[in-house]
């Protein structure tokens, strides 16, 4: 854990070096994203022997024994963004700190609104809602794109991100998967807010599931 938070930190290094570099004009060198192309390469493969062997995969015992892997698009430095995020201040009796997201199962389930941030994407700005859960400090973003039903799966996909120095983020849609009810439907997932919906195709992160 110790080494990832490492890791993360010479991440965020280098693309605030990127960030500058590209605001005083200089050609940006893709090398710099070599290290996050390897922290991304190992999430994939973890979350890979999660779904072979773990007790709370969310794949069948039959699926299990015929999974090979999850199906990725090629990591794409263009979708890692690093920034401020917008803080939210509510208090626990405002009635906007709670977030309530409708279920696949027609349930609720409530997380915290953190804040938000933006990001610009061919040349367009957007800007994604930020939440957590109560009880962690995994900041949670849940969203939707218009490769929902086609290439990824219909009730959109998650990225978990981390609190970095400053209140910062690195939010990497390279690292987006797909909720545990996309493998399962027995299984309970939040679906994204509407203000999470964005009309671009993300393509990046997990396809989906074969």
């Amino acid at each position: 854990m110790k080494e990832r938070r490492g890791n993360l930190t010479l991440i965020v290094i280098a693309i605030l070096f990127l960030t500058q570099s590209t605001l005083m004009g200089e050609e940006v060198d893709p090398s710099m994203f070599n290290l996050q192309f390897h922290r991304v390469m190992e999430w994939r493969r973890e979350r890979d022997e999660f779904f072979r062997t773990h007790e709370r995969s969310p794949l069948t015992p039959g699926q299990k024994r015929v999974f090979k892997a999850l199906e990725y698009y090629p990591f794409n430095p263009k979708y890692t963004f690093f920034g401020q995020i917008e803080r939210y201040t509510f208090y626990i009796n405002d009635p906007k700190y709670l977030a309530i997201f409708l279920t696949n199962k027609g349930t609720h389930k409530r997380y915290i609104r953190y804040g938000r941030f933006h990001f610009s994407l061919n040349e367009k700005p957007y800007t994604i809602e930020i939440y957590k859960s109560i009880l962690s400090d995994t900041l949670f973003i849940p969203f939707k794109d218009e490769t929902n039903g086609k290439e990824t799966y219909e009730g959109g996909r998650y990225i978990d991100a981390e609190i970095l120095i400053g209140g910062n983020m690195l939010l990497d849609f390279n690292m987006a998967y797909h909720p545990p009810c996309a493998y399962n439907n027995q299984l309970t997932c939040a679906l994204p807010p509407r203000e999470n919906m964005l009309d671009i195709s993300i393509r990046a992160g997990e396809k989906t599931f074969q």
